[in-house]
């Protein structure tokens, strides 16, 4: 099993990132601000306007120490990675795969089944948690409409009919969403997904903890040899790691947005640490920024069950099982994608 290694976020805004040695060496205006061993890295996610040197950059690529740099609204703008490995002949399965309609639509209802499955769960368990609670009918409602949904994706369909399917559910899902949140008295009401830009405070949290697992999924992937970019569920786009985006669909309910609510839920977040700009997006403020990567970072080391495989691993682990049971698949060792479903 792969071990769960470290991510380095940098927040500060004119930071200038160096290699010293075999240490990273942050600075802003001459002032040293931390020094970081590069032993034990897995990646640095630079959330601000940084400036890294190019030694840096070419030793992080010798290393497999992936660079990604996101907007401070946790918006991808770039990655740096070394060369990628990986069997070809498991890339060349992977494309021919996304080439076969029938091929493609069976890997990616197998996600779907997965993400589904675990919205409905998130669901489930708020409504066992807060029984008296004004939206628990609605809650129970929208958990048994997805039940409905996830077992019409038990037989075959095509690829056009399962992402209907997909789009139904997330309705579903998101429609009751702001039953989930039981502290709206802070000014944390959810009436809708916006997406770019996000148009409040939960949606914002939402979309910078997408970005970091987006980021997350895309090594995994890379790391067993499978091309990012091409996918099953998310239609093909220049730029889009469509592949991430498939698998990352597991992991939506039952990691980032359970993270998010309980951020709010537990008052670790308040409306306070969010601001408005002139276009009507929603941004965190520093301090809530580094709270959330506090809190993401914190539930990636957190373990849970994983029912086919039969182990517990860390929860920042899970996109590299998933990448490993994909592999699996496309190499013929497994008759079909196991999705992660949460209990």
């Amino acid at each position: 099993m792969k071990r769960l290694l470290n991510t380095l976020y940098i927040t500060t805004e004119g930071a200038y990132l160096q290699q010293d040695g075999e240490t990273i060496v942050v600075t802003r205006g001459g002032e040293r601000l931390l020094r970081f061993p590069l032993h034990g890295l897995e990646s640095i996610v630079a959330v601000e306007r940084v400036v890294c040197s190019a030694p840096l950059m070419a030793a992080c690529a010798g290393r497999g120490i992936s660079m990604a740099f996101l907007t401070p609204t946790g918006r991808f703008q770039a990655r740096v990675y070394g060369p990628v490995s990986g069997n070809v002949l498991l890339r060349r399965e992977q494309y021919r795969r996304a080439d076969d309609p029938d091929g493609a639509a069976t890997i990616a209802r197998c996600a779907l089944i997965g993400k589904i499955s675990n919205a409905r769960n998130v669901l489930l368990r708020a409504r066992r948690d807060y029984p008296d609670s004004p939206g628990a009918e609605a809650l129970g409602k929208a958990a048994e409409r997805l039940r409905q949904i996830a077992r019409r994706l038990d037989q075959p369909l095509p690829l056009d009919a399962a992402r209907g399917h997909e789009g139904e559910a997330a309705r579903t899902y998101f429609g009751a969403f702001d039953h989930l949140i039981t502290s709206q008295e802070d000014g944390f009401q959810f009436t809708g997904r916006s997406r770019r830009p996000p148009l409040d405070p939960v949606n914002a949290l939402l979309s910078f903890i997408y970005s970091l697992l987006t980021h997350d999924t895309i090594s995994a992937l890379e790391t067993v040899g499978l091309d990012p970019a091409v996918g099953y569920l998310h239609r093909d786009r220049p730029g889009r790691p469509g592949l991430a985006l498939d698998i990352m669909e597991e992991f939506r309910p039952c990691f980032a947005d359970r993270l998010v609510l309980s951020l709010i839920n537990r008052r670790q977040v308040s409306p306070d640490g969010f601001t408005t700009t002139e276009s009507g997006a929603v941004m965190m403020d520093d301090g809530t920024r580094k709270q959330v990567l506090v809190a993401y970072q914190e539930r990636k080391q957190q373990e849970v069950a994983h029912s086919f495989i039969d182990e517990k691993v860390p929860v920042g682990l899970l996109p590299h099982v998933q990448a490993m049971l994909l592999a699996r698949h496309l190499r013929g060792e497994l008759d079909a994608y196991p999705p992660y479903t949460w209990r």
